[in-house]
């Protein structure tokens, strides 16, 4: 949640992207902090360079490409909880932080593959101020407007999320299967 100055009215955009991962709690933490391996993932997210050793004021530099653009946003874990939680803010442009969850399930769910052995809940999450973003960190072609590329990019980010998802569960239980994932959005005023 985002804290702004008393009057001020903030719109927060919240995206959390969750599914059942077939795999032991420990091994889904451990690949979720290999972030730099993410851009293996993304469509959108061609490298990675990471500052730290994947803990608490680790930095990672985020280079992004999408249609005529190109950005590099700062990320800096500021919170880890194994094998459960990690968690992660943006730094310089926009108000933006988020979460990985890993929650361990007691019992198989019914539709568990044959030979699965353990279940978690995996969900990332991501909380965003829209308005927060700073225009003048992209080379806008010219009658481009910063308000048309951001109404474009915000649903990309969940669509995002989702094939970021599905391709690690892909690799964490090696195996190709459906995936059911759960998406849910939320703006709220402040």
């Amino acid at each position: 949640m985002l804290i702004t100055a008393a009057c001020e009215t903030v719109v927060v955009d919240s995206i959390v992207v969750s599914t059942v991962v077939y795999a032991e709690a420990d091994e889904v933490y451990a690949f979720l902090r290999d972030f730099p391996g993410y851009a293996n993932y993304s469509k959108y997210l061609t490298a990675v360079e990471q500052y730290g050793d994947g803990g608490v004021g680790t930095e990672y530099a985020l280079q992004f490409a999408w249609w005529k653009l190109t950005y590099t946003a700062r990320s800096k874990v500021v919170g880890v909880d194994p094998p459960n939680t990690i968690d992660w803010q943006i730094i310089k442009d926009i108000d933006a932080s988020g979460a990985w969850h890993v929650d361990p399930r007691d019992e198989l769910p019914a539709d568990a593959p044959d030979d699965a052995t353990a279940a978690c809940e995996v969900a990332l999450e991501v909380n965003f101020d829209p308005d927060s973003a700073d225009a003048s960190v992209l080379n806008l072609p010219s009658l481009v407007s910063f308000g048309w590329v951001l109404e474009r990019a915000i649903p990309l980010i969940s669509d995002e999320a989702e094939r970021v998802i599905e391709r690690a569960v892909r690799d964490l239980e090696g195996r190709t299967r459906e995936v059911s994932i759960s998406v849910s959005t939320d703006s709220s005023y402040l």
